[in-house]
């Protein structure tokens, strides 16, 4: 059996006799964790560990875990700063900033790893504007450039960990105000400013060689009437073909409100998604709709998807005790929690 083009969530910290069976079905690839499957090291691993045995080749488990006000998991992982804090350090130390960006990758895919976790949805590649609340100090920076070079430092601790890296939420959601989980968020620039400012630091991380990218429930209307996550032109026209993407593509969540546009109907968003270029989508947080998807999506069964897909499966097999036990854990931990209790410290590195 392989891996479906659609991703699903739990609704606790264990699977149930239900959610067993649904995530057997063939159209299903991948699990996405909350902070409300989580409970403790043990438990989290458990889980995964049951959620990769369902099925051959294993499922994908993901989460967001980026840092600061998004990071799913807590208790008994390292608190990590949101990344716009090594924009701020560039300013003055660019040395340390991209050395602070690189082990905070390294760090937050290694914890991840140790619990079996696949992938975390990050690094976060829009600009930071100064309009967006749900983005703000996810950004690395306002300066795209800086952002390339920080978000490539990440990249590469996530890679020396066993983790590809998702770059999101592409072209750019940094330059609209509206939050996408709650609004349908319209950028009305015109494609030449888009290009030259938001995608820019897409276009050098897919030269980086970036494994996967995700694309924004956001509205550009000078491009398409559709969101980008929904768009043949963004997705087929503008990132496969004219930036040369070959690796996977990510729909955001179908339960946000800036997916609604694509139909009430779960079936047709997740149908929509698909044939505009996504190799998979995610249905989360309404498990009515998921259902629907699963009994009635059809005709999304692609080769070239599977084997991008199966190039997300994370490497490198640690557990948490093995990694508790090393320098370089040991060092990175210490660093980034000394770093929270005051970010101006200067630090011997």
């Amino acid at each position: 059996m392989s891996l479906g083009p659609i991703m699903l969530d739990l609704d606790s910290i264990e699977m149930n006799p239900e959610e067993r069976e649904i995530l057997q079905n063939p159209l299903v690839g991948g699990v996405i964790l909350f902070s409300r499957n989580f409970s403790s090291i043990e438990q989290i691993t458990q889980l995964v560990k049951d959620i990769h045995v369902l099925r051959e080749p294993r499922l994908l488990v993901a989460v967001d875990h980026e840092g600061g006000r998004v990071q799913r998991f807590r208790d008994g992982f390292t608190s990590l700063p949101a990344v716009g804090h090594f924009g701020e350090i560039y300013q003055h130390n660019p040395k340390r900033a991209h050395f602070l960006a690189e082990t905070a990758g390294w760090l937050m895919a290694v914890e991840l790893r140790a619990i079996g976790v696949d992938f975390s949805f990050a690094p976060v590649l829009d600009i930071d504007y100064g309009v967006s609340s749900v983005i703000g100090d996810r950004a690395f920076h306002q300066d795209k450039n800086i952002i390339v070079e920080l978000a490539h430092a990440y990249s590469k601790g996530m890679q020396t960990a066993g983790m590809a890296a998702t770059g999101k939420h592409f072209p750019g959601h940094g330059a609209v105000s509206a939050d996408s989980h709650t609004d349908m968020p319209v950028d009305k620039r015109e494609y030449n400013e888009i290009y030259a400012k938001d995608i820019l630091p897409f276009k050098r991380m897919i030269h980086h060689g970036i494994a996967a990218i995700m694309p924004a429930h956001v509205v550009y209307p000078k491009v398409d009437s559709l969101p980008a996550g929904f768009s043949e032109v963004w997705l087929k026209d503008i990132l496969r073909q004219r930036l040369g993407f070959q690796g996977v593509i990510f729909s955001d969540d179908l339960d946000m409100k800036g997916a609604s546009v694509a139909g009430e109907n779960y079936v047709d968003r997740a149908e929509t998604a698909l044939s505009a270029g996504c190799d998979m989508a995610l249905v989360c947080n309404n498990r009515t709709g998921a259902i629907n998807v699963l009994d009635n999506l059809s005709g999304h069964n692609d080769p070239v998807s599977h084997l991008r897909l199966a190039r997300m499966h994370g490497k490198h097999e640690i557990t948490m005790s093995e990694l508790h036990k090393t320098t370089q854990w040991k060092e990175s931990s210490d660093l980034l929690k000394r770093y929270q209790d005051d970010p101006s410290l200067e630090l011997d590195f």
